[in-house]
């Protein structure tokens, strides 16, 4: 719904490009299936104007090893699946993963172009001493990027002072999330833990398809209020005084709901609205069409252009 429809693309139609007139960073998803590729991340950089950074989410095998695990022993042959300590060792990171991945991300630090590392662990990780163990030595194996920690149990928030020791030794922005709130999901308040940089994260509010759903987007089928932003864009407003740099991520994607949401926090934060929308897109979300001006005679039928809302008079 964001993108151009197939039959609508013009010859040459790159999304990321699309993608990269609208926003200014980009959440690379990709990278936790499957490791970062240096033909690929140089594309990535060749296709985007400077200025533009993308944040990488780290590769599962360094932040989900039981699915990774999994992973692992659905692909061996059935009479090899029954060897745990094989799959144990294949499962858990180790320098060679490691420099694969600082290389695939290489073009991206070099061109100045990486924003921050996304380390997201699941509600499983619950802090205790192997896992504290296991966070430190991801944060000094990735010393010299800024990571970003996504901690999802509530035991983490708990024993907030010794999160907060943990990451601040290494500078790492203690992730923010909003998602729905279980009795083991973490407590946040939303402040930044570090100066260098500030990372936001929302998931949507979608408490009756969070666990139980047919489909993993399920999860994210959820758009925020105007009202219920105001909360987020007051608060990065707020926190960009105070750190260096603030990428905030919606990731409620179902639906384009995600691109939707974050159009409207930038109106809330005073930013310009750039880039083109379908009129599809604009039809679906109709109370942004004060927002993002319809086209003007001479512009293309298939998309709007955006400029900064001007006040209307009175």
């Amino acid at each position: 719904m964001f993108y151009p429809r197939p039959r609508h693309r013009p010859k040459g139609f790159d999304e990321l490009s699309f993608y990269a007139e609208h926003f200014d960073t980009v959440e690379v998803n990709s990278t936790f299936y499957g490791q970062p590729r240096e033909e690929v991340t140089r594309r990535w950089v060749e296709r985007t104007p400077a200025g533009f950074e993308f944040s990488v989410k780290l590769y599962q095998k360094f932040t989900h090893p039981r699915m990774f695990r999994e992973r692992i022993a659905g692909a061996l042959p059935d009479d090899t699946r029954g060897n745990a300590a094989a799959i144990d060792a294949l499962a858990r990171p180790n320098a060679a993963d490691l420099d694969e991945f600082r290389r695939g991300i290489d073009p991206l630090a070099s061109s100045g172009r990486l924003g921050a590392l996304l380390a997201q662990f699941p509600a499983s990780f619950k802090n205790d001493p192997a896992a504290c163990d296991y966070l430190e030595a991801l944060l000094r194996a990735f010393a010299g990027y800024q990571v970003a920690v996504e901690l999802r149990h509530r035991s983490w928030s708990d024993s907030i002072g010794d999160t907060l020791g943990l990451l601040n030794t290494f500078a790492a922005a203690w992730v923010q999330i909003d998602e729905p709130k279980f009795r083991f999901s973490i407590r946040q308040n939303f402040l930044p833990n570090v100066q260098g940089f500030y990372y936001m994260r929302l998931h949507g509010r979608n408490v009756e398809k969070w666990w139980r759903h047919e489909k993993s987007e399920d999860r994210y089928d959820y758009l925020y209020s105007n009202a219920e932003l105001k909360e987020f864009s007051e608060t990065a407003g707020a926190a960009r005084e105070l750190v260096k740099k603030l990428y905030l991520y919606a990731n409620n994607h179902f639906s384009a709901k995600s691109v939707a949401n974050a159009v409207m926090i930038k109106r809330q934060l005073g930013e310009p609205i750039d880039g083109a929308y379908s009129p599809e897109f604009l039809e679906h979300f109709p109370d942004l069409a004060p927002i993002i001006p319809a086209r003007t005679s001479g512009e293309s039928d298939l998309l709007a252009r955006a400029e900064p809302a001007r006040p209307r008079r009175r």
